[in-house]
């Protein structure tokens, strides 16, 4: 008698999830807002309206772009405001802050476009081997966008799953 081999994950009704391949792989850069500033500490405006109209914005196209300011200095929000305005059309993603700010924005971008497929009532595993910066962010924020859509969710691999959610019967 011959017994076959059955591979129960690969025809379980699971769903696994890998969140890096999601993410988007541009390149990074940043803009030092206070590049723009008189003698980096003051913003006049005539002169940073012209900084900012001179400014070659085209090196940031299609990258994610951080801005900020290095300087101790007091920056009106008009003029956050005009550089994003500048940067908005080129930029893939753009965010005021840290590298870490650019690596949440990342992943909230990478969860709505795993959001735009059919998970309503799965029973999802989100694996947990993973090249993620920020993974305690990335798993809470699965966590939180998925549970009102899924019927259950797990961690880890469909083989080896730590369950933390289960919808509750009706």
């Amino acid at each position: 008698m011959e017994t076959q081999i059955v591979n129960r994950v690969t025809n379980s009704a699971l769903q696994s999830i890998d969140l890096a391949k999601y993410l988007d792989n541009h390149d990074s850069s940043e803009f030092d807002i206070s590049q723009g500033l008189f003698q980096g500490l003051v913003l006049r405006e005539k002169e940073f309206r012209q900084f900012v109209k001179d400014f070659e914005w085209s090196q940031y196209e299609g990258k994610n772009v951080i801005v900020y300011c290095s300087a101790d200095a007091i920056v009106p929000s008009w003029a956050y405001m005009l550089v994003a305005s500048k940067l908005e059309p080129l930029a893939h993603l753009l965010v005021f802050g840290t590298k870490e700010d650019l690596e949440k924005e990342r992943v909230d971008h990478a969860i709505t476009k795993l959001l735009e497929q059919d998970l309503a009532d799965a029973k999802v595993v989100i694996k947990g081997c993973g090249n993620l910066s920020n993974r305690d962010y990335a798993y809470f924020e699965l966590s939180r966008r998925l549970t009102p859509v899924v019927s259950s969710l797990m961690y880890g691999e469909p083989c080896s799953t730590v369950p933390v959610y289960k919808r509750p019967r009706k």
